[in-house]
Order: C-alpha cells, then sequence, then structure tokens
C-alpha cells in the first residue's frame, strides 16, 4: 500500500506531474490530487494501478517498522 508521501516522492523520482500521473495510470486528477493532499483514501483498483504504474517503471516502496520510502531500481543490464 502507498502512503500519500510515497506517491509524492516517486512521481518526483519519475520527473512526472500529478496530471501524468493520472493519465498513465487511468485514475483521475482528483483523486491523484486528493490521495496526495491527504484528503482522501485510494479504493483499490485506483491503489492497484498506481502500483502498476511505479512498479512498471522501476519504483519499489519501502515499507517496514524502520523505514518508509521509495526507492528507484537500476536497469540490472547497466553497468
Amino acid at each position: 500500500m502507498i502512503t500519500p508521501a510515497q506517491c509524492r516522492a516517486a512521481r518526483a523520482l519519475l520527473e512526472l506531474s500529478q496530471k501524468q500521473l493520472a493519465e498513465i495510470s487511468g485514475v483521475s486528477l482528483r483523486t491523484v490530487q486528493g490521495f496526495e493532499a491527504g484528503e482522501r483514501s485510494l479504493q483499490s483498483l485506483a491503489m492497484s494501478a498506481l502500483e502498476g504504474v511505479f512498479a512498471g517503471r522501476g519504483i519499489v516502496m519501502i515499507a517496514d517498522s524502520k523505514w518508509t520510502g521509495v526507492k528507484v531500481e537500476q536497469d540490472p543490464r547497466s553497468p
């Protein structure tokens, strides 16, 4: 599950605007804006759509008892 802060951070790492994320994921811009602002929760379909966009672009969500954040998986074929 993605937190609003993770969503903002992942977008920043990918250099995506909220509008671009909405278009790519099929989630409405208003929903993305509300989620990132902490004003609304995401339905499971919207959450899955955002997770799919991020995972497909190498974003890994970090969430355990000590850390919360995001990281970008580098292309394993790169030196």
